[in-house]
């Protein structure tokens, strides 16, 4: 690996690890605690620790393209718009406790990551790969915000 492939890959690590800083801008806190979940909602302790794995399945998803094909437009900013989104998802939901609109974010995020896994395949497989898991981390997400608003929204617990 040559310095500038180390630079690039932190760069993507970076931008990943800026990404999830989402998560801790707008921490879940009280107002979550008090909604009513599915059965099947994962224990709070496993989002942080998929999360992490994800991001940097993700950072090494847009390295392996960059090093294959260099900056490709399409791909990157398919890459660009499904981190933006992503980010976004953590303040519709927790910060504004809009969980309807974080549905339609997290519906164009799925979109957004599967079409980005789509453009990644041509230069490298395994970075489409890498998205796999993602993609229904997010999948099974948006049934889970689905499921809050559809417990919650009778209650008048959302702004």
């Amino acid at each position: 690996m040559t310095l500038a492939d180390a630079l690039v890959l932190l760069g993507f690590v970076a931008l990943s690890g800026l990404v999830a800083t989402s998560g801790v801008l707008f921490r879940p806190g009280p107002w979550y605690a008090g909604l009513r979940k599915p059965t099947w909602t994962p224990p709070n302790r496993a989002f942080p620790i998929v999360w992490s794995i994800l991001y940097l399945l993700i950072a090494l998803s847009g390295w392996l393209v960059w090093r294959a094909a260099g900056w490709q437009p399409v791909p990157f900013v398919l890459f660009g718009l499904q981190m933006a989104l992503n980010f976004l998802w953590s303040w519709l939901f927790f910060g504004l406790r809009r969980p309807l609109w974080a549905l339609a974010d997290i519906g164009l995020l799925a979109l957004a990551v599967a079409l980005t896994a789509l453009a990644f395949a041509p230069h490298s497989a395994t970075a489409a790969l890498l998205l796999v898991p993602y993609l229904a981390w997010v999948c099974v997400a948006a049934l889970l915000n689905l499921s809050v608003w559809r417990l919650n929204r009778e209650r008048g617990v959302f702004a």
